[in-house]
């Protein structure tokens, strides 16, 4: 038996290989599945025979541009294996995706979030509404949907889809595992949205630097403030972690944060803080729920034309995020920090107080300024780490059971 389990648990993990490759580099000929994997040509040859018969992969050909000869033997993931729907929720709207096994969009379509009164139970009602409209609108079944793979600024925790606390809701937390049982029996996972950044940033550093790369942080600057930290494990996977960086302490007994606290990082640098202090409004007035962009940018208008308060509000914030970016490296290590979200579109009014406020750092000081990059994409970003996670997790669960899938499938 032991002998018997441990040929299937390698089995499975060189499967796994297979499908990360096809994943990484798109559709491959058998020889560039050897290569990639460092598998045996064998077995390649066994692994792809028994993922096909499972109907997981598919194969393909592909003419030579010659003309002559036979045709190359193409593998790649098998789109109708099962699919995965995407959650992404912001401060003013949901976007929901419907994905298949092979990472094809499919269908896409965003709805406005009203700040209801009601709060949690009318938005969790919302979100039941949404997935069935987006099965309704593709005419796939409940039951073809392996995974619904959720996003959302704030705490989540670490060990079930439960939304713990949110700057759109507050404490009111959101199980959604109970939320959709049991009408899905699809698994449900539940992500901090910096984290999946932070993760696609790192899975790109890597295809540039390879072995090079060592860690990485995301600063998401909007409405809220968020940080994601991706590094090089002792395996040579990935470890991510998203600190609650917006609610770190900036100022004790300072301005009041949407948390309920006072003198948290984003009580000065979120959207809603940078237009407190513009307007000279009390520091412990209510915050604003949501601030649109159209706001900030006439505030970042006027400050690029000489208006004081204006101009002193996005150094205060930069100053800010400056200061927790000093204590974050001091406690990790020196690493280059991507800054990402709605808000580096005022980068250039917030570049000298970040500066400022790293240049105060004793890391900082002996070993120079950590390279500061600008990424402007982060919904693109977001929906690749969405991908990236949950078809990892669905290539497992897959594996798992992969000698039923063919005959699930078929029945």
């Amino acid at each position: 038996m032991l002998t018997k389990s441990s040929t299937e648990s390698v089995r499975q993990r060189n499967s796994g290989l297979v499908l990360a490759a096809l994943r990484r580099h798109g559709a491959l000929a058998h020889t560039e599945i050897s290569d990639y994997t460092q598998l045996s040509s064998a077995t390649v040859s066994a692994i792809t025979a028994d993922l096909e018969k499972s109907e997981i992969i598919e194969r393909s050909e592909q003419q030579a541009a010659s003309g002559r000869g036979r045709p190359r033997v193409l593998f790649r993931p098998r789109r109708d294996c099962g699919y995965l729907i995407v959650v992404i929720i912001s401060s003013d709207a949901v976007q929901y995706s419907l994905v298949d096994y092979a990472g094809k969009l499919i269908d896409r379509f965003s709805e406005g979030r009203s700040h209801d009164p009601a709060g949690a139970p009318a938005f969790a009602a919302a979100v039941k509404e949404g997935l069935e409209r987006i099965l309704q609108r593709s005419r796939i079944s409940q039951e073809r949907v392996l995974l619904i793979s959720i996003s959302s600024k704030g705490l989540v925790n670490a060990a079930e889809p439960v939304l713990l606390w949110s700057p759109i809701f507050g404490t009111d937390r959101i199980d959604f595992e109970s939320l959709l049982r049991p009408e899905w029996q699809a698994r449900v996972i539940l992500d901090n949205e910096t984290l999946l950044v932070a993760a696609a940033l790192g899975a790109h550093e890597e295809n540039v630097k390879g072995a090079d790369f060592r860690s990485l942080a995301a600063l998401s600057l909007g409405h809220s403030i968020g940080l994601g930290i991706v590094r090089r494990g002792a395996n040579g996977g990935h470890e991510t972690s998203a600190p609650n960086f917006g609610h770190m302490l900036h100022t004790p007994n300072g301005g009041l944060c949407r948390c309920g606290t006072k003198g948290c990082i984003e009580a000065y640098a979120g959207f809603y803080a940078i237009l407190r202090t513009a307007f000279e409004v009390p520091v412990d007035t209510i915050p604003a729920k949501f601030v649109p962009v159209s706001e900030l940018d006439k505030i970042a208008a006027r400050a690029r034309q000489g208006h004081r308060m204006s101009a002193f509000a996005f150094r205060q914030a930069g100053l800010a995020l400056g200061n927790g970016l000093s204590r974050m490296l001091s406690m990790t290590e020196r690493m280059p920090v991507a800054i990402t979200g709605p808000g580096t579109r005022y980068y250039d009014l917030l570049r000298q107080g970040i500066e400022e406020g790293l240049g105060q750092s004793h890391l900082v000081r002996l070993e120079g300024m950590p390279e500061l990059r600008v990424v402007a994409d982060e919904q693109n970003l977001v929906f690749e780490g969405h991908l990236n996670r949950a078809l990892a997790l669905l290539d497992e669960d897959i594996l798992g059971g992969g000698s039923q899938v063919g005959l699930e499938r078929s029945a």
